[in-house]
């Protein structure tokens, strides 16, 4: 990878990485940690939200965990030694006690200015180690915080890095290889000297010139299983990392990591095992070769443009109690409304741009006071969001297109269509495009309406908050149909939307979980796409003849002046 590559790809991770599990107890290092020994060299700074472990020619430092843990997905923000670091290593890990212990590590080696850290993985179960993993980082890890991650459940245990997997240690106890699955573990750290091997095989010493040499720590969360006199106290509920599992999109972006970034692997060195490999590294051969040949096909399918997805595979339906429900081997979804409940999905994957298309047939009939939801929209209190809504009505009057905008939690910008068809007797396909430049609205591939980013005038744009696309069907006969006058006729439930078709090939996304950002298409057109001159026309059309509202010309809404945007054409 060229630096300029390299750079970019920082810059994505860094800027899109957000921690998609909830902690359950994000502690200041006071009350979570003790320091175990350095003789004052470490030290709880910040009113407890800092720590610093520092090395000097007389001593390092370390702390420990007050808490023992039984499975968890645990986090730690740390900045390494910076500068001269040859000869220092900064430990992070898991272990339990006694002679057969189970121990999980990062170790971060310490190199010359200039040169990169290699940062040393290994999995100990039963006292037994011996299966390191070394990597580069492509970031430099001394110039700010970045978070190091475990998590740990009884199918795996995932190393990641800013929330990017690295590394998987699977639970193959079945084939007689032990996993660490019965004894409780601290979390551990510390700064020390190891020039006896640590940099370049011992060849490069420490320069005690350069000391004291201090690591950095902050923003610990344990989102875990804690340990009381060996028993674990679990999150309440179902926390989702106690039964993660990796799918194909997880295991191929750690696979680009370990193709692009790993130095050493002992499960490639034949000179070290001369007898065989360990178990497992057969085992891991042979997943590895299976889920390359699946990659291969499924890059293959791309290419001649036909789509492996189905909705088991990009979605989840979130709510609804049975209302929503997948068939056709995964290419149908419907959701139904009823009078106690409504239903919906949501998107596995967020989208940070793209090109996004859902084929629709609508609740057929007398629809009114229902509502179909299908639209782009990130969390928080300042969330971005582009919407489709189709607002039902009695049988034989148009449904309405209702169409938004929010960035930074800011909507009020509608426009509403009428289709130039029945969009509940067959299938039409809604597509949202994305991009640095504009968001195109687009019915059957012609486009109704475009909100361009303005942000050279002050219109605030989505650009930075990633989206999972949702939708719902529910009922809203208090506004839905003609501004409430018109109230669902319940004798005719229950409502079903049907969804099929769904496409997100032209698109970068990320897995809900890993945060790794994967464009999907050869040639980024869509990314740069704005109307050509015959869709400007289409859309000239669409909204002479179609459109029943537009915010930029509702001058009794804004009676001190139309949004910005109105007014730039």
């Amino acid at each position: 990878m060229d630096r300029h590559s390299t750079l970019i790809l920082s810059i994505l991770l860094n800027a899109l990485t957000t921690t998609f599990f909830s902690p359950v107890y994000a502690g200041t290092f006071d009350r979570e940690f003790d320091i175990t020994w350095g003789g004052g060299r470490g030290k709880v700074l910040n009113n407890g939200e800092l720590l610093t472990l520092s090395l000097d020619r007389a001593s390092g430092s370390g702390f420990q965990s007050k808490k023992e843990y039984l499975f968890g997905k645990i986090d730690m923000q740390i900045k390494l030694v910076p500068g001269n670091s040859a000869g220092t290593v900064t430990t992070y890990y898991l272990k339990s006690k006694g002679d057969t212990w189970d121990e999980i590590d990062f170790e971060f080696l310490g190199n010359l200015t200039g040169d990169p850290y290699v940062m040393h993985t290994n999995v100990y179960t039963q006292g037994k180690g011996d299966r390191e993993q070394q990597f580069h980082l492509w970031f430099d890890p001394t110039a700010d915080f970045h978070t190091y991650s475990v998590l740990w459940n009884h199918h795996h245990i995932v190393f990641l890095v800013d929330g990017i997997p690295i590394r998987q240690f699977k639970n193959l106890e079945h084939r007689r290889i032990p996993y660490p699955i019965m004894q409780p573990m601290r979390l551990y750290s510390s700064l020390w000297n190891a020039d006896q091997w640590a940099t370049r095989g011992g060849l490069v010493k420490t320069d005690w010139s350069k000391a004291p040499f201090t690591a950095s720590y902050r923003n610990f969360r344990a989102d875990a299983c804690v340990s009381y006199t060996g028993k674990p106290s679990c999150p309440a509920g179902s926390p989702r990392w106690l039964s993660h599992r990796f799918d194909l999109t997880a295991e191929n972006n750690m696979r680009v990591v370990q193709r692009k970034f790993m130095v050493y692997n002992y499960c490639t060195d034949s000179k070290r095992f001369p007898q065989g490999f360990p178990k497992e590294a057969l085992k891991m051969a042979a997943l590895a070769t299976k889920q390359s040949l699946l990659l291969l096909l499924s890059s293959l399918l791309l290419l001649i443009g036909v789509s492996t997805g189905s909705f088991y595979d990009n979605f989840d339906i979130t709510w609804g109690n049975g209302r929503a429900n997948i068939f056709e081997s995964g290419q149908l979804l419907t959701c139904t409304l009823d009078k106690i409940s409504g239903s919906g999905f949501q998107s596995k994957k967020e989208y940070l741009f793209g090109k996004i298309d859902m084929k629709m047939k609508l609740v057929a009939g007398n629809s009114a006071g229902t509502v179909t939801a299908y639209y782009l929209s990130s969390k928080g209190e300042t969330w971005d969001e582009i919407d489709f809504e189709f607002l039902g009505n009695v049988t034989g009057q148009p449904y309405v297109l209702h169409t938004n905008v929010f960035t930074g939690g800011k909507g009020n910008r509608e426009m509403q269509f009428y289709l130039w068809f029945d969009p509940t007797a067959d299938f039409h396909t809604y597509t949202v495009l994305w991009n640095p430049l504009n968001i195109i609205f687009l019915v059957d591939g012609i486009p109704i309406r475009v909100f361009k980013n303005n942000e050279a005038h002050g219109v605030a744009y989505p650009k930075s908050q990633p989206m999972k696309i949702y939708s719902s069907l529910w009922e809203a006969d208090d506004w839905a149909t003609q501004g409430g006058r018109v109230k669902t006729d319940w004798t005719n439930a229950p409502f079903s939307a049907f969804y099929r078709s769904f496409s997100d090939v032209d698109c970068c996304s990320r897995t809900s979980v890993w945060n790794w950002v994967t464009c999907n298409a050869n040639s980024n057109s869509w990314m740069w796409t704005t109307l050509n001159p015959n869709q400007v026309g289409q859309m000239k059309w669409v909204q002479d003849d179609y459109m029943i509202y537009n915010y930029c010309t509702d001058y009794k809404r804004f009676p001190q002046g139309l949004p910005t945007e109105c007014n730039l054409g």
